[in-house]
């Protein structure tokens, strides 16, 4: 089964410049695990040092929100498309924040 993948610029470095990839999984777990295999490192920015999906990342499965869903056992099936969109706040910037949403990753 093939699922699309909207990249957010700050980690299409990890992707060869790619907003839209291509991957076969039947969970979002199995999605990240997909991912971290053709793009080696991707893992680590999406995921925090307990394997969850981190808290200021917001990944939705066909426009529905995976927080509103079942989490990163979300199932996917052939045709589905996933968007990561790094969350952002509003109100004054951070130097942090700002360098968070630079090309090339995230602080």
């Amino acid at each position: 089964m093939i699922i699309k993948v909207r990249i957010p610029t700050p980690l299409q470095k990890l992707t060869k410049d790619k907003d839209l990839v291509e991957c076969s999984a039947g969970t979002v777990k199995e999605l990240v695990g997909a991912l971290e295999k053709e793009y080696p490192g991707i893992k680590d920015r999406l995921c925090d040092e307990n394997g969850k999906i981190r808290r200021f990342l917001n990944i939705y499965v066909n426009d529905e929100d995976i927080r509103f869903l079942e989490m990163d056992k979300t199932p996917l099936k052939d045709g589905d498309e996933v968007s990561i969109i790094p969350a952002i706040a509003g109100g004054n910037f951070s130097a942090s924040t700002l360098l968070a949403m630079r090309p090339g990753g995230f602080a």
